[in-house]
């Protein structure tokens, strides 16, 4: 599940941070967030799910500045942190 989805809000950050050292250390790590920012900046590849299937993939830079979906287009319109 989501790393932070059932955090008080004041320990969001902490949490990343952690996670930020870890990625920085190489550790590979299986996320799901929507934590978009986080995702961009931390992750060398991300995949977008919808209803269970692979909507997108690839690098995060290129997939969440460039989505070909409209469906992760949406996603991001209303989702993007």
């Amino acid at each position: 599940d989501e790393p932070t989805s059932a955090l008080d809000p004041e320990l969001v950050g902490e949490v990343l941070s952690v996670m930020r050292g870890l990625a920085g250390e190489g550790r590979t790590m299986l996320v799901v967030t929507h934590e978009m920012g986080f995702a961009r900046e931390v992750a060398n590849h991300v995949v977008f799910l919808h209803q269970g299937l692979i909507e997108e993939q690839g690098d995060p830079r290129e997939v969440l500045a460039r989505p070909r979906s409209a469906r992760l287009q949406q996603f991001l319109a209303g989702g993007l942190k």
